[in-house]
């Protein structure tokens, strides 16, 4: 398997971590196994596994199919709280400079 040329950023990591904890919290708020939840999603247990543990990333898919099998929306499965580190970008709530407000 090939290496990245540069390390991931800190944040990055840290928001892989907390994904895979949010995963792991909506299982067991279930009391559902890793089994379990990797049998409703259609998902092998070790891939369930190392995305809890941030080992890996989840594909797009298949956090499509993680958020179908607890039943939420997926958007209650990434989105982190409103909180930013140092050099983490803004997500998507960035108007351009010459957009007007709403409001």
């Amino acid at each position: 398997m090939s290496r990245r040329r540069n390390p991931r950023p800190a944040w990055i990591e840290a928001r892989s971590r907390a994904l895979g904890q949010r995963i792991a919290k909506a299982r067991a708020e279930r009391r559902w196994s890793q089994d379990e939840l990797a049998d409703r999603a259609g998902l092998d247990r070790r891939s369930l596994q190392r995305y809890e543990n941030a080992v890996r990333e989840p594909r797009f898919g298949d956090l499509l199919l993680i958020a179908a099998a607890l039943d939420m929306p997926i958007d209650k499965l990434v989105r982190e709280p409103e909180q930013r580190t140092e050099g983490q970008p803004l997500d998507g709530n960035v108007r351009d400079a010459g957009s007007p407000d709403e409001g």
